[in-house]
């Protein structure tokens, strides 16, 4: 008996296909507007959130700063309560 080899076929494409999928036709003017108009909210959203992240971060800095400056004082203290008692 023979064997028959099988081999598939590709289809052909002809061209290339709209965003939307096949059979979509293309996005509309009012589509890219309203789609850069939500892009622009975003991004607006986002450097607020930015600006408020970054004002936290200097906030938080400072307060760490103020809390090593004051474990330095009174560790400087406690070393003279020491050098002075002893």
């Amino acid at each position: 008996m023979a064997v028959q080899a099988r081999t598939k076929s590709k289809r052909q494409t002809a061209g290339r296909r709209a965003p939307g999928g096949i059979g979509m036709p293309p996005h509309s003017v009012e589509w890219y507007a309203q789609r850069i108009k939500t892009l622009e909210a975003e991004r607006d959203r986002l450097k607020s959130d930015l600006v408020e992240a970054e004002e936290r971060i200097g906030r938080l800095e400072e307060s760490r700063t103020e809390a090593v400056n004051r474990i330095d004082w009174v560790l400087d203290s406690l070393h003279n309560v020491l050098e002075t008692g002893a």
